[in-house]
């Protein structure tokens, strides 16, 4: 099973991202099915991981004393907002860094508005350029899925800042719960630009079924172990 993008999709505004194809309503109901997917493996994948999330959680809190796993606001579905939890690979102050930064260089405040990302990130530490580079930062959101944030499969959860670049496809957004694991991360992550994943991510709201989820979370295994546009 593939997520085709068409022709039709790719007409985006670069300023607004916004999808200029009609959103189409998914009928389908409740994915009960999936939903329990989500309650079993990551259950299982919780029980797994839980003594490399406390090694690491224990060398993030030793390299400078303050808290390992940190939450942020983002959208969930419904438009409804949650807590994100990550294991933390900034130093503590990122937001003074990032915003002292954004003052004092244009080219990054202009690479950041456009991808809520920055290529050489001053407040990544090198203990957490490891965590990203493995994915083991995202390991604290299975506790999202379980509680019913997230599920393992979706759009990646947004923050407050990002809603505008959605457009009219936020509608599209909010009518799934976000993803550990989706379209973008398994076809590039930070590689991708940000029209590609608003993208992905309205293509799998339309289009999104429990097989091809499968599929993703398949796919996700060897983009983790490539380390494929991580950063």
């Amino acid at each position: 099973m593939e997520f085709r993008i068409t022709d039709a999709t790719r007409s985006v505004e670069q300023e607004s991202f916004v999808i200029s194809e009609p959103r189409r309503p998914n009928p389908r109901s409740p994915f009960n099915a999936k939903r329990a997917l989500d309650i079993t493996v990551a259950s299982l994948a919780l029980l797994f991981v839980a003594p490399l999330l406390l090694i690491m959680a224990l060398l993030v809190r030793l390299q400078d004393g303050q808290a390992a796993i940190f939450s942020h606001t983002r959208y969930g579905q419904n438009g409804r907002t949650f807590k994100c939890l990550k294991l933390r690979s900034m130093v503590p102050d990122a937001a003074d860094r990032l915003q002292e930064l954004l003052e004092r260089d244009p080219e990054a405040k202009r690479e950041w508005e456009l991808t809520q990302k920055l290529v050489d990130d001053p407040r990544i530490t090198p203990l957490g350029q490891f965590i990203r580079a493995t994915s083991i930062d995202e390991l604290p959101q299975l506790i999202n899925v379980l509680k019913g944030d997230m599920s393992l499969v979706g759009p990646r959860p947004i923050s407050l800042s990002e809603r505008s670049k959605y457009g009219e496809n936020f509608a599209d957004y909010c009518s799934v719960r976000p993803g550990i694991t989706g379209l973008w991360q398994v076809s590039g992550r930070s590689d991708v630009s940000y029209p590609e994943r608003v993208r992905m991510d309205t293509t799998y709201a339309q289009s999104r079924t429990f097989w091809g989820d499968v599929l993703i979370m398949l796919k996700t295994i060897p983009a983790v172990l490539k380390s494929e546009g991580a950063r």
